[in-house]
């Protein structure tokens, strides 16, 4: 997708997602988890985009930032997104010991209404430890 033929709504989604995608891998990297975790789960504001344009937006952006983003920061910065779009999502923390390696893995997903809106298909599995908020 090139950013410079995105209509001008599309290029200001797009930039905002980056943003937020940004501002949650500082915050993963240089916070506290419990204060780091809490990121995404800022007051409800008015709706404004739909669930699908900020994911699709975040995806984007993730692929344009410089450095590796894992699901972590991708679903704070989701979460954050639709929250001040007015959609109460859920952030969902979870972890499952892997068979085949022997490890703990920690897995991050985000629900709307029960439902899982981003990374749900990997959380199977995994059993969850926390939810915010």
């Amino acid at each position: 997708m090139r950013i410079c033929r995105m209509d001008a709504g599309r290029r200001r989604l797009l930039i905002r997602a980056w943003v937020v995608l940004t501002m949650a891998s500082a915050a993963v990297a240089l916070l506290p988890f419990r204060i780091a975790i809490r990121f995404g789960t800022r007051s409800i504001g008015a709706a404004k985009h739909s669930l699908a344009d900020w994911i699709g937006a975040v995806e984007t952006a993730a692929r344009y930032v410089p450095w590796r983003t894992m699901c972590i920061e991708k679903g704070l910065a989701v979460q954050r997104l639709m929250r001040r779009s007015g959609v109460d999502a859920r952030l969902h923390y979870g972890a499952r010991h892997a068979a085949e390696t022997g490890k703990l893995e920690a897995h991050v997903w985000v629900t709307v209404a029960g439902e899982a809106v981003f990374g749900g298909e990997e959380a199977t599995g995994y059993a969850e430890l926390a939810r915010y908020p």
